[in-house]
C-alpha cells in the first residue's frame, strides 16, 4: 500500500492514490514524459502509482493503458528490483512473453523502467518506456537518465503532496498536522498565528498555545523581518509573494533569540472570507551539518586540515582565469621520507600535523595554502612580486626547518621550495605548476633547505635531464660502466686489506661520472637491479684474481634497494660466488640506511642468511640518518663504517670526537668491526689509530682508479 504522504499526514492507501488518479492529467507529467519520449526515441513513456486495488496511470503517452491489472503488468517485477529493469525483446523473455499485452494489442517489444521510490524508501510505483519494437542495447547513459527521470517525478509528487496541504480546510489541516513531526503552523495573512502543531512548538521554543495570536514574523531573524512583511501585504492586496507555492531556505528564530537553518513551505488558501496562510517548517541543521562534512571531506586533507589538492586546483584555475598575478611556491620536506622509513607513518603523521600549524602562521596572507600529496605543500601568494615571494620563501624555511616530537623521540626536518610567478612564468595552471616543480627540483639538487625561483633556463635544463636518463637507459646495455676501487687499510701497519667497489660511467661526451651525477635517477629505474647484479659478478670476479696474490683481500660492494626488495639478492650472491670461486668471507655487502630501516620479515631472514653463508654485511654511512640502536641488535650486521661526515672536523669539533669515539665503543661491545671513512689527513689517522679504529679508508691512501691502476698502486700487481 502506498502512503501519499511521507509526514504531513495525507490520506493513504487507496484515498490517497484517488487524491491523484482522479483527477485530471497535469502539464507538467506530460512535459515529462514528451520529453522523455523524445529523450529515448521511445512511442510510450508512462508513470504509474501503486493503489490496493491494482495500477493506474498518473500520466500516459502512447496508448490508454487504464484498466491494465498489476498482474499482467511488467511494473510488478520493477517495482521490487533496485536497478533499471531492462526488458530488449519481451517475447523472448519468458517472463512476460506470455503476457495480453505482449501477445496482444500493444503488442509491446521493448521495456525499460525503474521505481518510483520516496526519501523515506517507499515504493510508490514505476516510470518506464514501451516500444513495439525490439531493441539491442541500452546503455549505461540512458539507465542514469531514466533513474534521473523517476526522481523528477517523485520530487514533483512530493510538491503535489505540500499543494494538497495548502488546499485543505483549517480543521482538516490541523488534525493531520497533529502527528506530523514537521513544524506546520496556519496563520491568517494579518500574521496572526491560528493553529501550530507541537512540532512547532518544539522546534520554535514555545509550549502549548503560547505562539497563538502571536505574529508570525517572530519565528524569522530580524534582518528577514522587513522583507518577509512586504511579502505578507503582497498577500493581502491579492498578489502572490515570492515564496508562496515553493520551499526556501531561510533561517528560522527560536523564543530564546537563536537562530537555525530552515526549509519553509509556505501555502495560502481562502477560508471564510479570509486568506489563509501556512507553512511547513523542517530544521536543516542536521542537514547543513552533513553538507559541510562533506564538503570539507572533498576539499580539506583530513590530516593536517588543509585545503586539499581538488580545491587547491579550483582556488588556482580560478586565479588565473581573472588574469591576478600570483606567486606559487611549491615545497616539499627535507628528511621527511627517512622519518617514515624509520619510525613508522604514524611519526610521520605528527611531524605533518604539527608542520601544517606553522604553514597557517607564515602564510596568514596567502589566497590558500594546501597539502597536495605526501610531503608536498603547495601555497598561492596575490600579486607576483618576487622579493615578496623570496622573503616569505626564506621565512618559511627558517620556520619549518626544526626538530619535531614524533612518537616521543625527536626529529629534524627541513624544506625546499620552488618559486614561479603568474604571468611571467605561466599563465596556465600547469604552465605555472611545471615553472614551480623545476624550480623545486633546483633547490633539492642544490643542497636542500633553500629556495629557488624559476627561470627558462631550468625549462632547458629538463630537456636536458631527460635526454640524461635516455642515455642512462643504454649506459649499462652498451658497456658504459665501470668498477672502480678505492682502499681500505689497517691502522696497525698501513697494509691494504682491501677495497671498495665503487660504480662509474664513462659517458662518451661528458667523461667520466661519478654516482651523485646519476645515482638518483638509476635508483628510480628497473635496471637498478640488474646493474646491482652485473657491479657484484665484476667485483667477486676481480676480487678472486687479485687474492691469488693478496690472499686476505677483501671487496666491498654496495647494494641497490632494488636488489633488496625484488627478493634477488640471495642467488645473485650465490651466483656471483660460484662463478668467480671468491671465498664468502671475502665480500661484505655494504647496505645504507633505507634499506636496514624497512626493517620487514623477508629482508631481516635474508640478512641472516648471508650471514650464514659468511658474507659480511657493513652498514654504510651510519649515524648520518635516523636509524635507531635497535638495528644493530636485530640486524646481523659484521661490520660499521663511521661517514666521512663525523671524519672531516675531528681536530676541531668535539662533538664529532664524541660521536666518533661512541661508535668505536659500540662496534666493540656488539662484536663488530669498524672501518671510518673519508681519512684525507695524517692527523685523522692517527686520531682514529689511538682511539683503537681498526681500519680507515680515504683520500690520504688513494682514491678510487680503475682495476688494473688498482692492483699496480696498492697490491704490486703488474699487467702486460
Amino acid at each position: 500500500m502506498f502512503a501519499l504522504s511521507e509526514n504531513a499526514g495525507l490520506p493513504t492507501g487507496t484515498a490517497a492514490a484517488d487524491l491523484l488518479l482522479d483527477t485530471p492529467r497535469e502539464e507538467e507529467f506530460e512535459r515529462l514524459t514528451r520529453m522523455a519520449a523524445r529523450l529515448f526515441d521511445v512511442p510510450t513513456v508512462l508513470v504509474s502509482l501503486l493503489d490496493e486495488s491494482g495500477r493506474g496511470f498518473k500520466t500516459q503517452l502512447g496508448y490508454d493503458a487504464c484498466g491494465v491489472r498489476r498482474d499482467f503488468s511488467f511494473c510488478t517485477h520493477t517495482l521490487n528490483a533496485d536497478e533499471v529493469l531492462v526488458v530488449p525483446d519481451a517475447r523472448r523473455d519468458t517472463r512476460f512473453a506470455g503476457t495480453p499485452l505482449v501477445r496482444d494489442h500493444p503488442f509491446i517489444r521493448f521495456y525499460a523502467g525503474t521505481a518510483l521510490i520516496t526519501a523515506d524508501g517507499t515504493r510508490i510505483g514505476t516510470v518506464f518506456l514501451l516500444d513495439s519494437a525490439p531493441r539491442d542495447r541500452f546503455p549505461d547513459a540512458d539507465r542514469r537518465t531514466l533513474t534521473d527521470l523517476a526522481a523528477m517525478v517523485v520530487e514533483r509528487l512530493e510538491l503535489r503532496r505540500r499543494d494538497q496541504i495548502g488546499r485543505f480546510s483549517q480543521t482538516r489541516f490541523e488534525k493531520i498536522a497533529a502527528t506530523s513531526p514537521d513544524a506546520i503552523i496556519c496563520a491568517t495573512a494579518n500574521g496572526g498565528i491560528t493553529f501550530c502543531n507541537e512540532a512547532a512548538n518544539t522546534l520554535f521554543g514555545y509550549e502549548g498555545s503560547e505562539l497563538i495570536g502571536r505574529a508570525t514574523e517572530l519565528l524569522v531573524p530580524e534582518h528577514w523581518r522587513q522583507h518577509y512583511l512586504a511579502e505578507l501585504g503582497r498577500l493581502r492586496h491579492g498578489e502572490t509573494p515570492q515564496w508562496l507555492g515553493r520551499a526556501v531556505e531561510l533561517t528560522g528564530r527560536r523564543k530564546d533569540g537563536t537562530q537555525f537553518p530552515a526549509e519553509f513551505s509556505f501555502s495560502a488558501w481562502h477560508e471564510d472570507q479570509q486568506i489563509g496562510l501556512g507553512a511547513i517548517v523542517r530544521d536543516l541543521t542536521e542537514r547543513q551539518r552533513n553538507e559541510e562534512r562533506l564538503f570539507q571531506l572533498a576539499t580539506r586533507d583530513t590530516l593536517t586540515e588543509l585545503p586539499n589538492r581538488g580545491a587547491w586546483t579550483d582556488c588556482l584555475a580560478k586565479t588565473l582565469s581573472a588574469g591576478t598575478p600570483a606567486a606559487v611556491l611549491l615545497f616539499d620536506l627535507d628528511g621527511f621520507k627517512a622519518v617514515n622509513d624509520t619510525l613508522g607513518h604514524s611519526a610521520g603523521d605528527a611531524v605533518l600535523q604539527q608542520i601544517a600549524g606553522r604553514l597557517n602562521a607564515v602564510f596568514a596572507d596567502a589566497i590558500m595554502v594546501a597539502r597536495i600529496g605526501g610531503d608536498e605543500f603547495v601555497a598561492l601568494l596575490e600579486g607576483d612580486d618576487e622579493q615578496k615571494a623570496r622573503e616569505l620563501a626564506t621565512q618559511l624555511i627558517a620556520t619549518v626547518r626544526d626538530q619535531y616530537e614524533a612518537d616521543e623521540r625527536r626529529v629534524e626536518v627541513g624544506v625546499s621550495v620552488g618559486i614561479a610567478l603568474a604571468p611571467r612564468d605561466g599563465k596556465r595552471a600547469e604552465a605555472l605548476l611545471g615553472a614551480a616543480d623545476l624550480a623545486l627540483y633546483r633547490a633539492k639538487n642544490g643542497g636542500k633547505n633553500r629556495y629557488e625561483v624559476f627561470t627558462p633556463a631550468l625549462r632547458e635544463g629538463a630537456a636536458v635531464r631527460r635526454v640524461f636518463e635516455q642515455e642512462l637507459r643504454h649506459a649499462f646495455e652498451t658497456g658504459q660502466f665501470e668498477l672502480y676501487y678505492q682502499p681500505q687499510v689497517s691502522t696497525n701497519d698501513r697494509k691494504v686489506r682491501g677495497a671498495e667497489a665503487l660504480l662509474r660511467w664513462n659517458h662518451p661526451e661528458r667523461g667520466v661520472l661519478t654516482p651523485a651525477a646519476f645515482l638518483y635517477i638509476l635508483n628510480r629505474k628497473p635496471s637498478a637491479a640488474d646493474v646491482g647484479k652485473w657491479i657484484l659478478r665484476t667485483a667477486c670476479k676481480q676480487a678472486a684474481e687479485w687474492r691469488r696474490h693478496a690472499p686476505d683481500f677483501r671487496i666491498g660492494v654496495n647494494l641497490f634497494a632494488a636488489q633488496c626488495r625484488a627478493g634477488v639478492l640471495l642467488p645473485q650472491v650465490r651466483e656471483a660466488l660460484d662463478e668467480s670461486g671468491l671465498p664468502p668471507e671475502a665480500l661484505e655487502l655494504e647496505i645504507v640506511e633505507n634499506i636496514m630501516v624497512q626493517n620487514d620479515a623477508s629482508t631481516l631472514q635474508m640478512m641472516h642468511d648471508l650471514r650464514d653463508m659468511g658474507v659480511g654485511l657493513a652498514f654504510d654511512d651510519y649515524g648520518t640518518g635516523f636509524a635507531s640502536l635497535s638495528l644493530l641488535k636485530y640486524y646481523p650486521v659484521s661490520r660499521l663504517k663511521i661517514d666521512r661526515a663525523f671524519v672531516y672536523d675531528l681536530q676541531n669539533d668535539p662533538n664529532d670526537v664524541a660521536i666518533v669515539r661512541a661508535m668505536l665503543y659500540l662496534a666493540r661491545n656488539f662484536g663488530t668491526q669498524i672501518t671510518a671513512e673519508g681519512v684525507e689527513t695524517e692527523e685523522q689517522f692517527e686520531f682514529l689509530r689511538d682511539s683503537g679504529c681498526p681500519d680507515v679508508q680515504g683520500y690520504l691512501f688513494g682514491r678510487p682508479v680503475p682495476g688494473p691502476e688498482f692492483a699496480r698502486t696498492n697490491l704490486g700487481i703488474t699487467t702486460d
